[in-house]
């Protein structure tokens, strides 16, 4: 479904996805695969990462395929299929190198009071230092002066009494003893803390330094885009960690999303009241929204909602989140379908396994498996373009294909297989004639005698198999 209005008109709209490709656990010959979510059970196989796009006049077209192994998780993939997307379109969007540097900003004072804590911690430890090293001098002077007594007690053939002076210094030894293993614990609980907070300073370091680079890098990326693309960006909760959300952010993207596991649903379900007001967003769903939510643990403001679905006697509860210039607070019922068409992806991964055979891989090598699925992306694409010629040049055509957003691809595939044609081999080629009983009637294609052939070009260089 395609909602065209103020918040999408003018804008291009990216979805993506990884889709399991299973197969046998047995197998030992496909190279690569590994045991991982495969849609509703753990087996052997691989994982496509697609991204698609919606558009006005074919509906859904797929921009980029990679395959990784069955194990792949989703939110390892976010950057990558949002970078493969902007190889493939040779556009991006103007990236927001004012947050970024201010969230940069926004790091510094965490990051002095840790150098503080890690400085009190070190003083801490110096004096637990200082203090064992005087009770072990004093451990060790009471150790010779209770040997020394000893021996002369010996020599003497002295009985060793309770208040007598051996027994003085043998009861000091113990005191000094006992407060020695006190201070080799504090020393140990200082080093760990310190340990702890140089190890949360240089993790801090470490981010800061990565960010400074993606400012870099983004500020290049500004300053050769002459022009910016305007799209949204929807992915499922797999992908939407807090890290991803927030580069999703910087990147330049219209966000829509679900929050990755319970980061974001406990919060959300402390703030509902008996006073809330659910507004009905569909036949089964009802929403609450949060707008400009700024996070504890997030440096920007969210729009933030909480969903839940009835089912029968029970509720499920689920949670939306949003970054840009969309008023989706203002219309609830709007976000709720916007974000819900992202289902448009998951009818793609349907019908490549369905009707382009994805979910049968018929080769065994890595380049042509890669192949496979370049061809089944490319068939998908072709399909919706030869729709549209279609819908202008055959009237007859059923009217369930006259829609070229929604091409009933698979029942376009079936008709076109089997539709009979007749070819005539004329001097500057042929001519292919479809039977007066098809679809097809009326209509012809000339084909040249002049074939175009792509010479064979280095592995490497081949952009159809590109690290995505």
């Amino acid at each position: 479904m395609t909602l065209v209005s103020a918040w999408t008109t003018g804008r291009l709209e990216l979805d993506a996805d990884l889709s399991p490709r299973p197969v046998s656990d047995t197998s030992r010959t496909y190279p690569g695969a590994a045991f991982g979510h495969m849609s509703d059970h753990i087996g052997l196989g691989y994982q496509a990462a697609v991204v698609s796009m919606t558009s006005i006049t074919y509906g859904r077209l797929g921009l980029s395929v990679a395959q990784h192994p069955g194990n792949t998780v989703s939110c390892t993939q976010a950057e990558a299929l949002v970078l493969a997307a902007e190889r493939r379109i040779r556009r991006r969007p103007w990236r927001r190198t004012d947050l970024l540097a201010q969230r940069i900003c926004d790091m510094q004072p965490a990051r002095a009071a840790l150098t503080q804590k890690v400085a009190a911690v070190r003083d801490r430890l110096a004096q637990a230092q200082t203090a064992l090293t005087e009770v072990q001098q004093r451990v060790a002077d009471g150790q010779q002066q209770v040997q020394i007594l000893q021996a002369a007690y010996t020599q003497r053939d002295r009985p060793e009494r309770p208040h007598s002076q051996l027994a003085q210094a043998k009861a000091q030894l113990t005191v000094h003893q006992d407060r020695q293993r006190r201070r080799e614990g504090a020393v140990a609980r200082a080093e760990a803390w310190l340990t702890r907070y140089q190890a949360g300073l240089s993790a801090h370091d470490a981010e800061i330094a990565r960010l400074t680079q993606r400012l870099q890098r983004f500020e290049t990326d500004n300053a050769t885009n002459a022009a910016p693309l305007v799209a949204s960006l929807r992915l499922d909760a797999g992908f939407e960690t807090p890290e991803n959300v927030a580069l999703s952010i910087e990147l330049g993207y219209e966000v829509y999303g679900k929050p990755f596991g319970t980061w974001l649903l406990p919060w959300l379900q402390s703030q509902v009241t008996p006073q809330s007001q659910w507004q009905r967003v569909g036949q089964n769903a009802e929403m609450l929204a949060w707008p400009a939510v700024q996070l504890v643990d997030f440096p920007y403001p969210l729009d933030l909602a909480l969903e839940h679905f009835h089912t029968g006697n029970e509720i499920r509860t689920a949670a939306l989140l949003h970054f840009g210039q969309d008023d989706v607070a203002a219309d609830l019922p709007h976000w709720f379908h916007y974000y819900n068409a992202r289902q448009t992806i998951e009818a793609g991964h349907k019908e490549s396994k369905g009707v382009f055979e994805v979910r049968h891989l018929k080769v065994r090598n890595q380049p042509a498996l890669m192949l496979q699925e370049q061809a089944a992306l490319f068939a998908a694409n072709f399909v919706r373009f030869a729709a549209q010629w279609l819908a202008e040049q055959c009237p007859q055509l059923p009217e369930g294909w006259k829609d070229s957003t929604h091409p009933e691809v698979k029942q376009q595939v079936k008709v076109g297989a089997h539709t009979t044609a007749w070819v005539t081999w004329l001097d500057q080629g042929c001519l292919l004639r479809f039977e007066t009983f098809s679809v097809y009637a009326g209509r012809s294609l000339a084909i040249n005698r002049t074939w175009v052939y792509q010479p064979v070009l280095p592995f490497a260089k081949s952009s159809l198999f590109e690290p995505v």
